[in-house]
């Protein structure tokens, strides 16, 4: 019996077994941030056990909450760089350097084919757009991860995911993700890894892979896994090239990873998405989805772009596409936040930045801030944004706040109308 990408990267990062059905992988990345690593920081240092098992695999950022809004989160801060300064941590990227993790770490050539990667954030499955496992773990998990550099994980079950057919105009990565997840329901991954494949993924690049991948833990899956080509291979060519002599010899290498013809799968679910429309959330489930059509008029106060799921160049190029040459209503607060410094500098070079100042948006730092309603953009109560994040749940952006998930293209729609309404409109 053939193996899947994932079973292939757990037999190779095999450490132990130690009781049936959970294996214990060596981990080749382990990333941190200021909201979750701080606890498993002061816990080992509590224990007497304040140490890294590779300075080298560990990559750091301060990126929730930045810079930091007030007493509590300048304390987080302060440990993580202590920490990072005190074990001599080369990767910790401090304010001026960061950016949201699930996009700086895969933008630094953190992340390969094959590898495994934890951190204490659900949305670590981003990651695994590059071929790689990636899951988000809780304290403890992190704190093995951090001392010893290794993680027990269930015997993995490989829920396959085809896409095939072809977008129409102005549908989006995003509204294939939000249409998986109604359909499969916020539970109906669980346990599972979601294997994304067929010829939409193939000609996805790594920005739409990298949406489709964060938001499989909205199904409940533990990561979502693309099988490395030469979109990825060309990706991270310039981290790569020392290894290999050509781009086509690495996709070689990567190709041994893919899934064998027949491996078996728990679950196969095949999706057209030759007739997709764009979607967006309702209610406070990421599974309560709609074509855009049916919530249309309904009035939005604020317009967040930005986050992990939708915040690098190639979002804010599309969105900009649709906002070129319109203003925005007085009462709606327009957010761009561009999801790396990198990312923010391109924008800046494209003249894409300008195009939002004048439509009347706000351009913030990189910041997760507004994705969990911590800083930089949460609602009052009675408040609704549409919003490019990955979370629609009741009093994630502030308490009271509703809030529509939705692609960049429908956001940039969304401002301009002051209401929910279809990108489609907008195309030229």
């Amino acid at each position: 019996m053939g193996q899947t990408i994932t079973e292939k990267i757990f037999a190779a990062h095999l450490k132990d077994t130690p009781t049936p059905g959970n294996m214990v992988l060596d981990i080749d990345v382990v990333m941190c941030h200021e909201i979750t690593t701080p606890i498993a920081i002061m816990d080992l240092m509590d224990k007497g056990m304040d140490r890294v098992f590779d300075t080298t695999k560990i990559k750091a950022v301060i990126d929730h909450v930045t810079p930091a809004k007030d007493s509590k989160t300048a304390t987080q801060g302060k440990i993580m760089r202590d920490w990072a300064k005190r074990h001599n941590i080369k990767d910790f990227f401090d304010i001026g350097r960061n950016g949201v993790c699930h996009a700086l770490f895969p933008e630094k050539g953190f992340i390969r084919p094959g590898y495994t990667v934890i951190m204490g954030d659900s949305h670590t499955c981003t990651h695994g757009a590059f071929g790689a496992f990636a899951a988000g773990v809780g304290t403890t998990d992190l704190e093995v991860g951090i001392l010893k550099g290794v993680c027990a994980f269930r015997i993995p079950k490989t829920m396959k995911i085809e896409l095939t057919g072809a977008l129409g105009p102005g549908v989006y990565a995003k509204d294939v993700i939000l249409h998986i997840i109604k359909t499969l329901s916020v539970n109906g991954a669980t346990d599972h890894i979601m294997e994304f494949t067929g010829p939409v993924v193939d000609q996805f690049d790594m920005a739409s892979r990298m949406t489709l991948c964060n938001m499989a833990v909205e199904a409940g899956a533990t990561s979502g896994i693309c099988a490395p080509d030469k979109v990825t291979a060309e990706y991270l060519w310039p981290f790569i090239q020392s290894q290999y002599k050509t781009i086509d010899e690495a996709v070689e290498e990567f190709e041994k990873l893919h899934s064998d013809g027949d491996a078996s799968y728990a679950k196969t679910f095949t999706f057209d998405v030759s007739t997709l429309e764009p979607q967006i959330t309702h209610e406070y489930k990421p599974d309560q989805v709609k074509n855009i059509s049916e919530l249309a008029g309904q009035k939005v106060d604020q317009v967040y772009i930005g986050s992990c799921t939708n915040g690098r160049i190639e979002d804010i190029r599309a969105a900009a596409s649709i906002l070129k040459g319109h203003k925005i209503p007085d009462h709606v607060r327009g957010i761009l936040t561009p999801a790396t410094p990198d990312i923010y500098s391109k924008a800046l070079e494209e003249g894409l930045i300008k195009i939002f100042i004048d439509s009347g948006f706000c351009i913030l730092n990189p910041t997760c801030g507004a994705c969990l309603g911590m800083s930089s953009g949460v609602l009052a109560e009675g408040e609704v944004c549409a919003s490019t994040t990955n979370r629609n749940f009741n009093g994630r952006m502030g308490k009271g706040g509703m809030v529509h998930l939705m692609s960049p293209l429908s956001a940039a729609a969304a401002a301009i109308t002051g209401q929910i309404t279809d990108p489609r409109s907008f195309l030229k």
